[in-house]
């Protein structure tokens, strides 16, 4: 099985580790993993923000770079959801929009693609702590993807999973959201952050990026020692934590 790795702009830059553990886990289910050099942002920031038109270019160029890959796989729901958009995004350009449902149709979150096309629940994995995991609001509510990511931590080895009070509120990130409405942006995040403590969780465990970011500065800046990682991370982990 080929797949394609879509990395994110964050998983790039701030998130290396959780790519790395991306590729460990596909390469381990015995997929050959390549990654298109021509990749770029999806271009989610600027399609959110209402530039649909500009939004147009980043989503031709990744139809084209993933244009040839069997499945694509990505360590970050909201990102996958955006590759969705696109068919809507281009419905006035016919030839793209057939691109645009093929790419579609074969681009998975990462835990959806461990259990619905990998068939897996159980990475073998090992990582001794007390953790708690923030469900994204692109991954659940748009992208559909709820029950995998809490599947497969419940099969980690070592792991005490605690359930995060009022799981299902956004953190504030919310991409544009937190630089444009900076006020209520960090009004949200504390009361996530807030919620975190609550449950004495020793790490914070997410699949976006973005809203790792977001809670991984506020609980920094409260100086609490809660330990933010990607999902990714913790199911590619044999114990050496």
């Amino acid at each position: 099985m080929k797949v394609s790795i879509f990395i994110t702009c964050l998983g790039d830059v701030f998130y290396v580790n959780a790519g790395k553990a991306t590729v460990e886990l596909l390469e381990r289910y015995g997929c050959e993993v390549d990654f298109p050099e021509t990749q770029t942002c999806c271009g989610q920031p600027a399609y959110n923000s209402g530039y649909h038109e500009k939004t147009k270019a980043a989503a031709k160029n990744m139809i084209t770079a993933f244009e040839h890959s069997e499945y694509v796989v990505c360590p970050s729901g909201s990102c996958a959801y955006m590759f969705h958009e696109y068919e809507e995004l281009l419905q006035d350009e016919p030839d793209w929009k057939v691109k645009a449902t093929a790419l579609k149709r074969k681009t998975y979150e990462l835990t959806q693609f461990l259990t619905e096309v990998l068939q897996i629940e159980n990475t073998g994995a090992e990582f001794h702590a007390k953790a708690t995991y923030h469900t994204s609001c692109h991954m659940t509510r748009l992208l559909g993807v709820k029950e995998a990511p809490l599947k497969l931590l419940s099969n980690v080895s070592g792991l005490e999973m605690v359930d995060l009070p009022n799981r299902h509120d956004c953190c504030g990130f919310g991409g544009t959201f937190s630089v444009k409405m900076p006020e209520i942006s960090q009004q949200m995040v504390d009361e996530k952050a807030l919620h975190i403590e609550e449950t004495d969780a020793d790490v914070l465990i997410g699949a976006d990026g973005g809203c790792l970011m977001n809670i991984g500065g506020r609980l920094n800046r409260q100086n609490k020692p809660i330990k933010v990682m990607h999902i990714a991370e913790i199911l590619n982990s044999r114990g050496d934590n």
